[in-house]
């Protein structure tokens, strides 16, 4: 089973709609998926075709306890399942500010229910608020691999170092399994200087770290990107993924082929981790059908007792990507 997490602190960059259609694309394949809509707006939710205020319970309930995953969770289409949410969301990080160990509640959960449940899941994606607080900690904290979405624009290039500083020190503090998956290009315009010039810097930063210590040591821009389009826009209106809304549209195509390169990518991981002898889960590799690049060796991780997460964020990490001078 693979747990992603979804992940940018900046809003409007597609977090949701590739949680959603990703999920949809692998649920379609055959894969048993679960995705947890952890945005106190709920757009994960009315984009399945869920009614937030009828969510009850949904991930709140969850979070305070009221509720258990088995009881939140929804099926909305075949192999696919969902744990919604709803503006109460809102007001879970002030209810568990005194709670101990607020941090790893969901992971605690999704422990529960899949050692109480035999079917299992083989992806679960969850879909991270736009921010840096309680909620996207949980999401951080239960997942296993992270995935980025990213419009390739200079303002929201200059976010991720930030959110880069975050994984790393939920990895050292909280879930020393955390890693960065990859990159994933949304709301692309192909062939324009300034994608090319974004997309070129982040992969030259991702190359630098190759080979060092850090979670995104073997992350990789996705080779699929996401072009600009109407269709994806217009399916969450009517609670439909990209696939029952327009099945032959640019953005399902390339959701399809995102999906099938994340699957590759977990399946290059595996042999990997097999062939050196690490049975307990591997670093994210290039899938296997992606053009060539620089061979890169797993990078072992580094184990330490949990922590509570210190505030501020460690000044004296620097992660972020550099734009070229012209």
């Amino acid at each position: 089973m693979r747990l992603i997490a979804v992940f940018n602190q900046k809003g409007g960059v597609g977090k949701t709609t590739t949680t959603v259609n990703v999920g949809a694309a692998l649920a379609r394949l055959g894969h048993r998926v679960l995705l947890i809509d952890l945005d106190p707006q709920a757009h994960l939710t009315l984009h399945v075709g869920l009614d937030p205020a009828g969510v009850t319970p949904g991930v709140y309930q969850m979070l305070t306890g009221s509720a258990t995953l088995a009881k939140a969770r929804r099926k909305v289409a075949g192999n696919l399942w969902v744990v919604g949410s709803s503006t109460d969301l809102a007001a879970a990080e002030v209810e568990l500010v005194g709670v101990v160990g607020r941090e790893v509640l969901l992971r605690d959960l999704l422990e529960q229910h899949l050692d109480g449940w035999t079917m299992g899941y083989d992806f679960v994606l969850i879909d991270c608020p736009p921010s840096l607080g309680l909620l996207a900690l949980n999401g951080l904290a239960a997942a296993r691999e992270v995935i980025i979405p990213l419009q390739p624009h200079y303002l929201a290039l200059q976010g991720l170092g930030k959110l880069l500083e975050t994984v790393a020190l939920v990895r050292k503090r909280i879930n020393p399994s955390l890693k960065v998956a990859g990159v994933v290009t949304c709301m692309n315009d192909a062939g324009t200087r300034l994608s090319t010039e974004v997309l070129e810097d982040v992969r030259q930063f991702l190359q630098a770290a190759r080979g060092t210590g850090v979670p995104w040591a073997d992350a990789c821009v996705f080779d699929t990107a996401i072009r600009r389009n109407i269709k994806l826009a217009e399916a969450p209106s009517y609670g439909q993924s990209i696939f029952d809304y327009a099945a032959d549209s640019n953005g399902a195509r390339d959701y399809e082929t995102l999906a099938r390169e994340i699957l590759a990518t977990g399946q290059t991981a595996d042999a990997v981790g097999a062939s050196a002898g690490d049975s307990s889960g591997t670093e994210p590799r290039t899938p296997a059908h992606a053009a060539p690049r620089q061979d890169v060796s797993a990078c072992p991780e580094a184990r330490r007792p949990e922590e509570p997460l210190p505030q501020p964020v460690a000044a004296d990490m620097q992660p972020e990507p550099r734009r070229q001078s012209a």
